[in-house]
């Protein structure tokens, strides 16, 4: 039988030769993370259980993300759930406000997930590392509880969806466009419990913070997981973000051949030519609901997030400076900058980019999901408009119901927050 690449993982993963759509497996997880959100419901399920031991304190990463640095008591109580569970356990990869970064951002950047693993995290965003030419997932809360007791997750075996993405990269264009396209595409149940397979030549052109902004969202399209074969850029990746880790010429290899087999078979391949898009935005109140920026009409703003586990690495900041140089943020619009890690802010840092924001206009905050999820650092009051970087916007998503959230790439957010609309992000360069 011919495999597609998460077939081939998760065989891998509950020791056999192959597995089929449908079937129900039992695998070994190489790597598991929780948040000051979901991991304190798992660290509950786990101390009801009567375990008390953790499978491998070396696979588990506890990260205070959501609601950090504590925006109250209660998140503050949250978030030392997570540190005393990190301190009798042991757990080697718990990151405290100051060292820590948004979840989806931080794994990667530190070389804890690699390509072929099989990740899992409380969190719907888990999927983000499928960009490595791995199988992430989010699960509940008590499936993350199960996995601290045994080193296993109990799952079922997707169907693969394929898209195909041929054409030349237009400008101002780039993995987030992609993946709401997909999404606009297919809608927000398209892809219900599938695996997501991106692939074609304009994805070899992504970078790969581009590549992991369109994993992270395969979620928003019901997706199980996404993933993209992993190519010379994803190996260059893995092996830079843990250079102290000797891979070995025989890992190198076995990741080379990571790839579907030619006649695997999916449940529906789709395949676009990209030559001639453009930035698209989605509207309220769905991540489906997109429009290209040229077609969105003058809507007014009064917040641009740029940040998120989507949007939130090096390059989308770069592309943001670079619009925002020597430019003012428009009168009655708040810019609110999130770098993802505290790695990415110290770059930011030396490249003069945090400069360039807070001339601009605009404030930078520590990493954190803050305003993603409505959580702090820029709630919305009824009637407000924000665009943002972000990956969802449900209706209140990030704060009052009667508030709007549109989502778009870090050109246009940057373009936006200078005329105070949302623009084309070659209406502002052009000046």
């Amino acid at each position: 039988m011919r495999q597609t690449i998460t077939q081939k993982i998760l065989a891998r993963h509950c020791g056999k030769k192959e597995v089929v759509p449908g079937e129900f497996i039992w695998a070994r997880v190489d790597f598991t993370l929780g948040n000051d959100i979901t991991a304190p419901i798992a660290i509950d399920e786990f101390e009801k259980s009567g375990f008390t031991k953790v499978f491998d304190r070396n696979r588990i990463a506890l990260i205070p993300d959501h609601f950090t640095p504590a925006k109250d008591i209660l998140s503050a109580r949250q978030a030392k759930r997570l540190k005393d569970f990190a301190s009798r356990h042991k757990i080697r990869h718990y990151y405290e406000v100051g060292r820590m970064g948004i979840e989806h951002a931080l794994l990667p950047q530190m070389g804890l997930v690699k390509t072929g693993d099989l990740i899992i995290g409380a969190d719907s965003h888990t999927c983000t590392y499928g960009a490595l030419g791995a199988f992430s997932s989010g699960v509940g809360s008590t499936d993350l509880a199960v996995s601290w007791m045994t080193g296993h997750v109990w799952l079922r075996v997707p169907e693969s969806m394929r898209f195909v993405f041929n054409g030349k990269l237009p400008r101002w264009v780039g993995g987030k466009d992609f993946i709401l396209s997909v999404i606009g595409d297919i809608g927000v149940e398209g892809a219900a419990y599938r695996a997501m397979e991106f692939c074609g030549p304009a994805i070899t052109k992504l970078s790969m913070d581009d590549r992991f902004a369109m994993c992270n969202m395969a979620i928003e399209a019901g997706g199980k997981s996404g993933i993209i074969a992993p190519d010379e850029a994803t190996l260059d990746y893995v092996q830079d973000a843990a250079p102290a880790r000797a891979y070995s010429a025989a890992q190198i290899k076995a990741w080379k051949a990571l790839q579907s087999d030619p006649d695997a078979s999916y449940a529906d391949v789709r395949t676009y030519d990209v030559t001639s898009w453009e930035p698209v935005v989605a509207c309220p109140h769905l991540p489906s609901n997109i429009k290209p920026v040229s077609k969105v009409g003058r809507i007014k703003v009064d917040q641009v997030v740029i940040g998120s586990c989507t949007n939130g690495r090096i390059s989308d900041l770069r592309i943001s400076a670079k619009i925002l140089k020597g430019r003012k943020v428009a009168s009655g619009v708040r810019l609110v900058v999130i770098p993802a890690t505290q790695e990415i802010y110290l770059e930011a840092m030396k490249e003069g980019l945090l400069e360039t924001f807070v001339k601009a206009g605009g404030v930078v905050s520590t990493p954190t999901c803050g305003p993603c999820l409505g959580g702090h650092m820029g709630i919305l009051a009824e009637g407000e408009a924000c665009l943002a970087t972000t990956n969802r916007n449900f209706m209140g998503r990030m704060g009052a119901k009667g508030s709007y959230v549109y989502l778009a790439n870090p050109a246009v957010a940057a373009a936006s927050a200078v005329t105070g609309y949302i623009t084309h992000p070659k209406e502002v360069v052009s000046r």
